[in-house]
Order: C-alpha cells, then structure tokens, then sequence
C-alpha cells in the first residue's frame, strides 16, 4: 500500500510535469482535473457501479466515450510515474494527479485516500459502464431543461444542487478545445489559477450566442460569449444562472472565494470517493 511518504513523493512528481509552454495556456494541470473528475463522475448510487474505482478509461469501452475525447493526452502524461510507482493503482493516481493540480493552481487543500483497486480489461469488457453517465453541455434530450440535466448525472453520484454548483467551480480553469468537445475557448482569462472567477463572470458578463470565429461563421454547437469574444461559457453554465435554486450558490461564491474553496473540496472528496469501499 500507500505510505504517506509515497503520497508527497508522487504528488512532487506531478507538480514537475505540469508545466509545459507547447500545451495549452502553459498546464497540464486543467486537463490532469478533468481525467480525475470524468473516472470519477460515473459513479450511479442506485446500481452502486462506476466511480473513480478501476480506471476504466484505460480501455475502449470508456475511453471512446464522446465526453472522454482529448484526455488521452492526460493519460499519457502520466505515464512516467505510473512506471516509477509501479504499486500504485491508475486508479488513486489519476484522483491524486487531479488533487495535486487543483492544489498547485491555488486551489483548496484537497485529503488523499489511497486503496482503489483498477479492473482488468476482461472485467471491464464482462460489465461495462453505458455510455451517457457524464453531463452534456446542452443537456442532452433537455435542451430547454438544462439545469434538469445536470440534476440527473449529479443526484445519482448522491450530489444535491450545492455541490453540483461548487463542482461547477472547476470551469475557472482550462478550455474547451474544438477537436474534443465541439467547443470553443476558455471560460476565465486565467485558466491555469483556480479561483472563484467563474462565477463572477457568470453573473458580470453579458453572454450572448457565439455566432463567428475568427471571422467566420461559428459552425460548432450553441456556446455564448462574453463581449470581446476571448471568453465563453457553455448552455450547462448559463443554465446555473437561470435556476433559481442553483443562482443563490453561484452568488454565494461569486461573493465568497473562501466558501467556495471549503464546498468544492467537500465536493470534490465525495465525487473521487465515490464507490470506493477499500481507502485508507
């Protein structure tokens, strides 16, 4: 197992490898978060499958996933330490490499339990995991139910409207890239620093349907943007901005970076932890 100097020691090879001024805006970080949230966000408290537990993502079933495009690259990149650290699961070192980038972004503090076990390909092929279990940016078969959308994927990891807009939070970093996701862009003009920047431009910003790129015609799916046209925010996101359920917590944090911090590490714990009966 795990000891405690085994954890810093892999977190402090982590932190070495993501830096990097050909990828992105600089960080492997953003996309080291959403490897961690997207093994961790299938997890159905009703069926009791899924969640950050066997790293399915290593196989085709679920690394094919739509949802799943462009984090290859994070897999890759951390291949060097899977090799130095040859005892530890894919697993736990997808959630840590996560954590560690969240941490090292100026992030909150996140605990680390080590223990999850990784499946074979042949337990992954006997039971694999339907496609559909992560959230869609325009809400799937809701267009105009967005919020309800969101609802569905988050309340069946046990999420309430709370922490589905905390986890939300997380939009502070990185960028949609067209070749993934259809997307287009960053949300906040310092994608590799973890604040609660999101929310202030969610409620500060007019955001209107994106209709050109660089002076052409947009042809990608519906996304809006801010009126320089730098920045962008998804239908999911204005969507927290129309329910007025989820609205009062984006103003909360919009409000108040410290609570923020406090509810997305809370969040962010249950998410990764989700489904794992064997952590220390």
């Amino acid at each position: 197992e795990l000891n405690a100097v085994d954890v810093a020691a892999v977190k402090a090879d982590v932190a070495d490898l993501l830096e990097d001024e050909k990828h992105d805006d600089g960080s492997f970080g953003p996309v080291l978060v959403r490897l961690a949230w997207h093994s961790s966000g299938t997890y159905d408290k009703n069926t009791g499958k899924g969640g950050s537990e066997g790293a399915g993502m290593r196989f085709a079933s679920e690394s094919g996933w739509g949802a799943n495009a462009g984090l290859d690259i994070a897999r890759a990149r951390l291949e060097p330490v899977k090799a130095k650290y040859p005892n530890l699961s894919y697993s736990d070192l997808w959630v840590l490499a996560g954590s560690t980038a969240i941490e090292e972004m100026g992030g909150p503090e996140l605990p680390f339990r080590s223990g999850r076990k990784d499946k074979t390909e042949e337990e992954a092929a006997k039971d694999p995991l339907p496609d559909g279990l992560l959230p869609d940016a325009d809400g799937r078969d809701k267009p105009d139910k967005i919020a309800d959308h969101l609802r569905d994927i988050f309340y069946k990891m046990g999420m309430n409207d709370r922490e589905i807009v905390a986890l939300s939070g997380a939009h502070a970093l990185g960028r949609c890239h067209p070749e993934a996701s259809g997307f287009w862009g960053p949300w906040t003009r310092a994608p590799t620093t973890f604040s609660n920047e999101y929310f202030r431009l969610l409620l500060e910003e007019k955001w209107t349907k994106k209709t050109k790129h660089e002076g052409k015609a947009w042809t990608g799916p519906e996304q809006f943007e801010d009126k320089t046209g730098d920045l962008m925010m998804l239908p999911s996101d204005l969507a927290l901005t129309t329910d007025p359920e989820m609205k009062k917590y984006v103003e909360m944090y919009a409000k108040d970076e410290a609570l923020f911090f406090k509810d997305f590490a809370a969040a962010w714990t249950k998410l990764t932890e989700n489904g794992c009966a064997n952590l220390v």
